[in-house]
C-alpha cells in the first residue's frame, strides 16, 4: 500500500494568500489523492509548520522528515515551496536516498525535474526583487516624490503580476495538453472543473478564464 506523510506550512504573511493558505494546499493535496495517487494509499501522519520558508530549521518539518524516512512513506507537499524556497536546502532533500518526495501540482515530476523547478522558482524571485528596485529607482530619478505607502503598492503589484503568471504556468501544465489535443476552450474549463482544480481565487473556471491563461502563457 501507498503511504504518505503529508507537510504542510504558512508564514504569518502567506495564511491569507488563496495560492498559499492552507485551505488551498489542503485543497491540492486532496486534488493529488484522488486523481494521480497509486491505489490504494494510506496517509500516516500529518505535519504542519506556521514559519518562513526562509528558515529551514522546522519543527514540524523535522518530524515529517524523520516519519517519512523511517517509514519509508512518500513526503508529500503542495507546492515545492512549501518545503523550502531554497535550492541548497531542497538539494539536499533531493540526494536524500532514505526520502521520497512528491509535490501535489506536479505529481509526475521527478527529482531532477523539482529541483530544475526549484532553480528556476529562486531565480524567478529574485528578478521581481531586483526588478521592483529597479521601477522603483526610475520613479525616483524621473522626480516621483516615493514615500512608504507608495513603494508598499508599487512592491505589491509587481507581486501580484508574478503570481498571477506563476498561476498560469502551474495550469497550463493540464490545459496545454488538452488545448494540443483539440479540445475547446469550453471543453477545457469543463475539464477543469470536473478535476477540481479551482482558479487562482478559488472558483470555478469559465472558457473565458481558459482564454486569458492561454493569452499570458502566450
Amino acid at each position: 500500500m501507498k503511504r504518505y506523510v503529508i507537510y504542510t506550512r504558512v508564514s504569518t504573511e502567506d495564511q491569507g494568500k488563496s495560492s498559499l493558505g492552507l485551505e488551498a494546499q489542503e485543497r491540492d493535496i486532496a486534488i493529488f489523492l484522488a486523481n494521480f495517487s497509486e491505489v490504494p494509499y494510506e496517509v500516516i501522519g500529518r505535519f504542519r509548520d506556521v514559519q518562513s520558508g526562509k528558515d529551514d530549521d522546522r519543527p514540524e518539518l523535522a518530524k515529517a522528515l524523520r516519519m517519512a524516512r523511517e517509514t519509508g512513506a512518500e513526503l508529500l507537499v503542495a507546492k515545492l515551496d512549501r518545503l523550502s524556497r531554497k535550492v541548497a536546502f531542497i538539494a539536499a532533500l533531493m540526494d536524500d536516498k532514505r526520502l521520497s518526495l512528491r509535490v501535489a501540482q506536479m505529481p509526475y515530476a521527478d527529482k531532477f525535474q523539482l529541483h530544475i523547478y526549484a532553480a528556476l522558482a529562486e531565480q524567478e524571485r529574485t528578478f521581481i526583487s531586483e526588478r521592483t528596485r529597479a521601477a522603483l529607482r526610475a520613479a525616483k530619478e524621473r522626480g516621483v516624490k516615493l514615500g512608504g505607502a507608495r513603494d508598499k503598492t508599487m512592491a505589491r503589484n509587481a507581486a501580484l503580476k508574478a503570481k498571477a503568471d506563476a498561476d498560469a504556468q502551474r495550469v497550463m501544465k493540464v490545459i496545454a495538453p488538452l488545448r494540443g489535443a483539440g479540445q475547446s476552450v469550453n471543453s477545457i474549463a469543463d475539464t477543469l472543473n470536473d478535476m477540481s482544480v479551482a482558479t487562482a481565487r478559488g472558483g470555478r473556471w469559465t472558457a473565458k478564464q481558459v482564454s486569458r491563461v492561454l493569452q499570458r502563457s502566450a
